[in-house]
């Protein structure tokens, strides 16, 4: 019995370990990335044949697209005087299905030649099984531009056999056209920071280790007067020094591993319910409240500055830890699912303060 109470214990103390020891030597490359770095999705419709009889049947949109394919590879496929296909001959493709075609083109682009993986949706067919996507072009997200950035085709597998009208094709996408990521707009970078670690403060923060790097003369533009400017909680503008503007990577590289000063613990509970796992910053702090569950009762605040775990920083804040709480129910042996609703109601009473995220 003291083995099962010792265990999610120590394993929830590991999670309440405070932020700032596991923080102190990040980088700004840690919870920062450059403006014009995203990720872009490529889309198109295609074909996928050689299915069991579970594809599309008698769906106009994939006979028509089955026809005008046969068409273009040289198959003969009647059409009447106007010069529209007829598609009588392939009217129930019940071995055909239509698809949509994606592939995400990484943050730093993609050159031409290149091959990414894609992921293949069925429309209407029940299964993708033993399937093969034809020749599909990929285009842009935006429908105003149809350019073909790459070309997809190959065997698809199922990544998960219970949903069998999702499948990937592996490195099936080849890049006809090179995309870049612009980073660089007027002489400047923009750092994004992680909505995790977005605040004023640590905008603040990022915005004073650039400008004292650079008055410290250690990245080499002491000439340079202002260089980082915070502009609100989630973006710092950085001037390059006209010593780097032909060398621009030289300089994000030194500002990328600049060093960050200890930063401000979280105040956030993360729950996962699915895992039961409850991951707790340092900072968040309850409301004095009377706790009742099952046969435990439990008072948060002032009066249980005896109570073992629920300390209250020694009368000098009235109000009690989160994981303070955590710890002591899980060293009377709650399941995890049960601290989990405890804290749901906290959370619906307000007496957590800190934010709460439930996934």
């Amino acid at each position: 019995m003291i083995h099962k109470l010792l265990v999610p214990f120590l394993f929830c103390a590991w999670l309440c370990w405070p932020s700032a020891v596991i923080m102190a030597q990040n980088r700004i490359a840690d919870i920062c990335r450059l403006k014009g770095q995203e990720e872009n999705t490529i889309h198109g419709l295609g074909l996928v044949v050689g299915l069991k009889g579970t594809g599309d049947g008698k769906m106009l949109p994939t006979t028509r697209s089955l026809a005008r394919m046969m068409q273009q590879l040289g198959g003969q496929v009647a059409a009447d005087p106007r010069g529209n296909l007829l598609i009588d001959d392939v009217d129930d493709a019940a071995n055909v299905a239509l698809v949509m075609v994606t592939a995400t083109i990484p943050a730093g682009g993609a050159r031409q030649g290149d091959k990414l993986h894609c992921q293949v949706s069925a429309i209407n067919a029940k299964s993708l099984v033993g399937g093969v996507l034809m020749l599909t072009p990929l285009l842009g997200p935006r429908a105003d531009q149809p350019e073909v950035y790459a070309l997809a085709q190959g065997q698809i597998s199922l990544p998960d056999r219970s949903i069998p009208t999702f499948g990937t094709v592996s490195l099936g996408a080849k890049m006809e056209a090179d995309v870049n990521t612009e980073f660089i707009n007027n002489g400047k970078i923009t750092l994004l920071i992680d909505s995790d670690h977005a605040s004023f403060s640590t905008a603040a923060r990022i915005e004073e280790v650039i400008n004292n790097f650079n008055s410290n003369g250690q990245g080499g533009y002491s000439d340079q007067v202002v260089m980082a400017d915070a502009k609100d909680s989630a973006r710092v503008e950085v001037t390059i020094p006209k010593q780097y503007l032909d060398a621009p990577v030289k300089f994000i590289d030194l500002i990328m591993e600049i060093e960050l000063p200890l930063l401000r613990p979280s105040n956030r509970v993360v729950i996962n319910e699915r895992d039961n796992v409850i991951i707790i910053g340092e900072d968040v702090q309850i409301a004095p409240v009377a706790i009742s569950h099952q046969n435990i009762s439990i008072n948060a605040g002032q009066p249980i500055r005896s109570f073992a775990g629920l300390d209250t920083e020694n009368g000098q804040n009235p109000n009690p830890k989160l994981k303070s709480l955590v710890d002591a129910l899980n060293a009377l042996g709650v399941p995890n699912e049960e601290v989990i609703a405890i804290i749901r109601s906290l959370k619906r009473r307000g007496a957590i303060y800190g934010e709460v995220i439930i996934n």
